[in-house]
């Protein structure tokens, strides 16, 4: 349902009870402005970005920490430097 700012505030009442049945988009000079969403839409939404997040991981602080987040990574490039050698003199292994 759309409905003008000035028809939001003059039915809150009832723009609050449609809201409990599907959202209601308030428009301002023509445009979407908002959007009066129930409770529970909105705990939902909150949920459902929760669960879709995904979790911070902060970076490791040390080289055992780094290793240990990137054991195969690291194992993997130490093997390739093992069998070809290294391609430019700057570069170290782990």
């Amino acid at each position: 349902m759309d409905v003008t700012a000035t028809e939001a505030k003059n039915r809150l009442g009832q723009m609050l009870d449609h809201a409990q049945r599907e959202p209601v988009f308030i428009e301002k000079s023509g445009r979407r402005h908002g959007v009066l969403l129930s409770a529970a839409h909105y705990e939902a939404l909150l949920a459902a970005s929760a669960r879709a997040a995904p979790a911070e991981v902060p970076p490791p602080r040390t080289a055992e920490e780094f290793y240990e987040r990137y054991k195969a990574w690291v194992d993997e490039n130490n093997q390739r430097f093992e069998k070809y050698g290294l391609w430019n003199e700057e570069i170290r292994t782990w």
